[in-house]
């Protein structure tokens, strides 16, 4: 975006560094196809920008979660495969099939959908098929595999199945015996269906070894920047820069207060920077008396409650500091799992909390 004469708060998307990530996760994946997950409009950070960039460094295969996002996509990426997670519903059988998009059927009714379209069509449509390995969320449960099983060459008239797909539900904790747990019972089902192409592995599946990789992998918050596996040294770079501008200083006294509710009280004299960056921008409110920011090479805290439109720093002892300078408040200094614990959630809320109000700038920095 052309970048206006004054933004009070802006985020950089560093390109460079996404497809640095995809090009370790590549090799991560061995000898698997990495794909790329770019929903929730690239996880915050632009899907327009970022599913492009992932095609120029070689990525033929995409993963959004709405019809709408794929729609959006494919004259960007007008050669790419583009996977629909939340499969085929009737009424989205003419957009899916216009739009050249794989549902991910996730059910026997959804199955039906889309080998009647296939059949109307008068050709095989493709499709991914999600089995459920034990997440209970979203794919088929053991009663429906067992019929797809049994009589597949019916179900699947009209259906060209190009990947048989599940998720895992704690590959985030390598030790947790629910991954192989998962992996065992999704080989199970692969042997009881067609061979083809198989899928296990997201960001922290890809991480386990060569045993989750099968044919290919998904990743999509390791592309970020974010760390998958929280607990191990993280292999990828941020890739997102989240900062403010000073609007105001001034100084406090101690006894004095901070923002609504007073939930701050200055202890000693202090100069405080408000900040042009609220709750509206995706920062989160949780982050009231908690949260840090980085002015330069100094640290400060983020002092009384976030608002809506404004933040407040404890800039004491940051030399030369005068409105208009800014303070980062995610990046280089401050990772995203750093703002996650801060904020008591997980990085994938960081980051998809991005896509509010502020505005984007994009480099192909690395």
């Amino acid at each position: 975006m052309t970048k206006t004469e004054f933004e009070a708060a802006s985020v950089t998307v560093r390109l460079g560094r996404i497809t640095g990530n995809y090009a370790l996760l590549r090799d991560l994946s061995g000898p698997a196809e990495a794909a790329a997950v770019v929903k929730a409009d690239g996880y915050g950070l632009g899907a327009k920008m970022v599913a492009p960039a992932l095609a120029r460094a070689g990525c033929d295969s995409f993963f959004v979660a709405r019809l709408q996002e794929g729609i959006v996509l494919r004259p960007l990426i007008p050669k790419a495969r583009i996977f629909i997670f939340d499969g085929a519903q009737t009424d989205a059988v003419p957009a899916l099939t216009a739009h050249n998009l794989i549902p991910v059927l996730n059910s026997l009714d959804q199955i039906a959908v889309w080998s009647a379209a296939g059949r109307k069509a008068r050709r095989p449509l493709d499709a991914a098929i999600h089995i459920d390995s034990g997440m209970n969320r979203l794919g088929l449960p053991r009663e429906e595999l067992s019929l797809l099983a049994a009589e597949w060459k019916t179900r699947l008239s009209g259906i060209n199945p190009v990947l048989l797909m599940s998720h895992l539900a704690c590959a985030d904790e390598p030790q947790n015996p629910m991954n192989a747990a998962q992996r065992n019972r999704f080989r199970s089902a692969l042997a009881m269906l067609p061979p083809t192409r198989a899928s296990l592995a997201a960001s922290g599946g890809v991480l386990l070894g060569r045993d989750y990789l099968f044919d290919l992998t998904r990743p999509g918050l390791a592309l970020y920047g974010a760390n998958p596996q929280p607990a191990s040294k993280n292999l990828f770079k941020p890739a997102a820069f989240l900062s403010s501008r000073v609007l105001q200083l001034r100084h406090a006294v101690a006894g004095e207060t901070v923002g609504y509710g007073a939930s701050f009280t200055v202890k000693k004299p202090a100069l405080l920077a408000t900040l042009g960056l609220g709750y509206a921008d995706g920062l989160s409110r949780a982050l009231s008396n908690r949260g840090m920011g980085y002015v330069g090479a100094k640290r400060v805290k983020l002092v009384g409650r976030v608002s809506m439109d404004l933040t407040v720093a404890d800039v004491t002892g940051v030399a030369g500091i005068k409105p208009g300078d800014e303070v980062e408040l995610l990046g280089d200094n401050i990772s995203l799992e750093e703002v996650a614990e801060a904020a008591n959630t997980i990085s994938y809320e960081v980051l998809t909390s991005l896509r509010l109000r502020v505005p984007h700038r994009y480099t192909d920095d690395v």
